[in-house]
This record gives structure tokens, sequence and C-alpha cells, in this order.
């Protein structure tokens, strides 16, 4: 399997991004589509309005763009070598401070048929959390906040 230090470079039909500018479900879909798809799987992330309880009113990303780009193409590298059908592969992720309802990432894969799309649209949004240097600071009603990395998400999937 390929390592990070080897660079591996995106392939020309996917489309990866960190970006301050809201994100477009119709954009996504769009980047993902291709005449050989008999499915599309998109996966949108928004912000929430609780977390473990508490009233959330803002979510603060910050992400170390040029690793987690790099975290980006790797996974999409990682779908290609187990699932060789995969037509597009678009990861996005939104930083800046978003408010409740607001779409902080979308995921979206394309492929011949619908069981490797979910597969790999599931693989990508895992392995992002787990792997990629996004941080959040969770703004609460009450005015207090902290910061979190979404790689906490797998030990407490309350927080993600």
């Amino acid at each position: 399997m390929t390592t990070l230090a080897s660079a591996v470079k995106p392939r020309a039909e996917d489309s990866f991004s960190i970006t301050f500018a809201p994100l477009s479900l119709e954009e996504i879909y769009t980047k993902s589509d291709d005449p050989a798809n008999g499915a599309v799987v998109v996966m949108s992330g928004m912000v929430r309005n609780k977390t473990d309880g508490k009233p959330v009113i803002a979510l603060e990303y910050q992400a170390y763009e040029p690793m987690a780009l790099r975290i980006f193409y790797q996974i999409a590298a990682d779908i290609r070598l187990s699932m060789s059908d995969v037509n597009r592969v678009a990861i996005y992720h939104r930083i800046g401070r978003l408010r409740v309802g607001e779409i902080s990432v979308l995921v979206a894969v394309g492929c011949p048929h619908r069981r490797e799309a979910f597969e790999a649209c599931q693989y990508a949004i895992d392995t992002l959390k787990h792997n990629a240097p996004i941080w959040k600071k969770e703004h609460w009603a009450d005015g207090s906040s902290s910061w979190v990395s979404i790689g906490a998400c797998e030990t407490s999937k309350e927080n993600c």
C-alpha cells in the first residue's frame, strides 16, 4: 500500500478541496458524475444544534491544508486499490466558522454499482475523520467553547 511519504498524486477526474466557501451538493454531485456510473453516493456532514446535550450555536474548523489534501488523495488511491471500478471521488471540507445547518464536509463517489459506491463513500468519510489534520471548535449557547480534533470521532460518536 502507498504511504503518505510517497506523495500520491490526485487523478484528473477526481476533485478535492478545503475551502472557506459554502459547499454545494449540486456541485459535488456533478464532479462525481460520469456516464459509466450506475450510482453516485453523497455524504453530507452538517453542523447540528447539540453536542453531548449542550446547545451548539456554531462550529469553527481549521485544517493543516497541505497534509489534509494529501490524506484526501490517499483516500481516493486506497479506494481504487480495493475497488477498481470507481469512476470518480470528490472530497470537500469547509473551514472557518459555520452556523447550525451549514454543510461542513461533502464526500461523493461515483461507481457503476451502488454497493461499491456506498462502501467507498463510507470508507472515505471514516478515514477522513480518523486521519485528516482537521480540528473544530464548538461554540455553545452558554458562551463557552472548546477545540476538538475530528479524529476524536473514533472514540466519541456524539462529537461527530
